[in-house]
């Protein structure tokens, strides 16, 4: 097996993958809030992440590998949409996690092993909680129930960050029943207009930060190999959910491994409704964008490096993606190249991989560069109705027959003038040529131009 390096923002270093328990490797990645479509920068995760769990289960076996990836379905911002559409909110958080499973397959990407939904979790929480104020790093205070921040010794370890400096950089005005500034909400009050769930401490709802520990907890156990998410959740969420869930469990070490994807940028701008450069995943896919397409435009950026997403980096994949569809047409895909393998298996490197996969399509390994783009996610028959053409027709594959016998001829003869011409008119007429030991192949390209073709002769 490839050794697998991560980097492990836990520890800032490139660390070799030791799985706790090589028969059952455990993922957990912070899904979405599902209140509406997921835009661009939320489908980098679940791509980076894919990858990530598909390169596990080559490593480790497809059965010794879970990926939980949650939902949050209890929320501010649903209850906002709620309130202001007048629609119940679990219509609205069914009707948005089906967008979201229409939009993440139509990427590419596998199912995890587990999809919870918080309000699902709720007992969870509450006992966890009652294990923090039982263990002293917890307190209620006015309905509330908050984290002792000074409680836990190592809080903004992951971050890098100290508490007295968080405090000086803040700027949001400090509840008075709060006994640090610091400290985050584990439970609030509800009242009629908003969701809620008998507990110790009244009506009320979970913060945001205890429903990934507790869901964790549940379904992977106190302690697990890797925690992933966008850069954006570092500080203050999964620095709140170690400080938690290591208080709750302190035998354990919560997530070994942290990795966190970089953000995305639109036409190297931040994306913003504001600059009119915010789209989300269906916004693209209703333009006629594919979805592989988008899946290869992210792979071709590191995971730990700001993606800029541009319809010239678009164009450009969904030549890559017809000129590979057409050279693994009809074939059976073979084992992944182990190239790409090891550009995987180093931190993840998907852009060294796509590089050695230019390199198998260019050295005519038909079937490596299919069993690697599998690895990868792509070319799947399930992905491809967009690329769909109808094959060449007879007149085109007799004149391509003509023209190659002349250019063999021409070569015989030394007539290199007329060779190169000939060479040269297949590129402008976009069919692509290449001599292999096997014979000459051919396909067409986008760029085909009957027109041109006929010229040749």
């Amino acid at each position: 097996m490839t050794p697998i390096t991560l980097f492990n923002a836990k520890t800032r270093t490139e660390e070799a993958f030791v799985p706790i328990d090589p028969k059952r490797v455990r993922m957990y990645v912070c899904g979405p809030t599902v209140y509406d479509r997921a835009h661009l920068g939320n489908a980098r995760p679940v791509i980076v992440f894919d990858t990530l769990f598909r390169l596990l289960r080559h490593a480790y076996g497809v059965d010794h590998v879970t990926y939980v990836r949650n939902f949050t379905d209890v929320d501010d911002k649903i209850n906002d949409r709620a309130a202001a559409t007048g629609r119940p909110i679990r219509n609205i958080t069914d009707e948005t996690i089906g967008w979201y499973h229409a939009d993440m397959d139509a990427l590419g990407a596998l199912r995890p092993s587990h999809e919870p939904r918080a309000t699902d979790y709720i007992a969870q929480m509450i006992a966890m909680i009652g294990v923090l104020i039982d263990r002293g790093h917890a307190y209620a205070a006015e309905g509330h129930v908050l984290f002792d921040v000074r409680s836990y010794a190592d809080y903004g370890r992951l971050s890098g960050r100290s508490v007295d400096d968080m405090i000086a950089g803040a700027r949001v005005e400090v509840a008075p029943f709060k006994r640090d500034p610091m400290d985050f909400v584990l439970w609030k009050p509800s009242d009629e207009s908003v969701p809620g769930w008998d507990s110790p401490w009244g009506r009320g709802r979970p913060g945001w930060h205890i429903e990934c520990s507790a869901m964790a907890h549940d379904l992977l156990g106190p302690a697990f190999d890797i925690h992933g998410g966008g850069i954006d959740l570092q500080f203050p969420h999964h620095e709140n959910e170690i400080a938690q869930s290591c208080c709750a469990h302190p035998e354990a070490d919560f997530a070994r491994v942290w990795i966190h994807n970089e953000m995305l940028q639109v036409e190297g701008r931040k994306m913003s409704k504001s600059l009119g450069n915010f789209f989300t995943v269906r916004d693209l896919l209703d333009q006629g964008v594919p979805g592989e397409v988008i899946r290869l435009v992210m792979l071709q950026t590191h995971y730990s490096r700001p993606m800029d997403w541009t319809a010239a980096k678009a164009a450009q994949a969904e030549g890559t993606l017809r000129k590979w569809r057409g050279l693994v047409a009809g074939v059976e895909a073979g084992m992944p190249a182990p190239a790409v393998v090891a550009a995987l298996a180093d931190n993840l490197n998907t852009a060294g991989a796509i590089a050695e996969m230019h390199k198998l399509a260019s050295s005519g390994d038909r079937a490596g560069l299919a069993g690697s783009a599998a690895l990868l996610g792509l070319l799947g028959a399930d992905m491809g109705a967009w690329a769909t053409v109808e094959g060449p027709s007879a007149e085109v594959s007799d004149l391509v027959a003509d023209l190659l016998t002349a250019r063999s001829a021409a070569r015989a003869a030394r007539d290199f003038a007329r060779a190169d011409a000939l060479r040269d008119g297949f590129v402008a007429a976009g069919v692509e040529v290449k001599d292999t030991a096997q014979g000459v192949e051919w396909t067409l390209t986008p760029a085909f131009d009957l027109e041109r073709l006929k010229a040749l002769r």
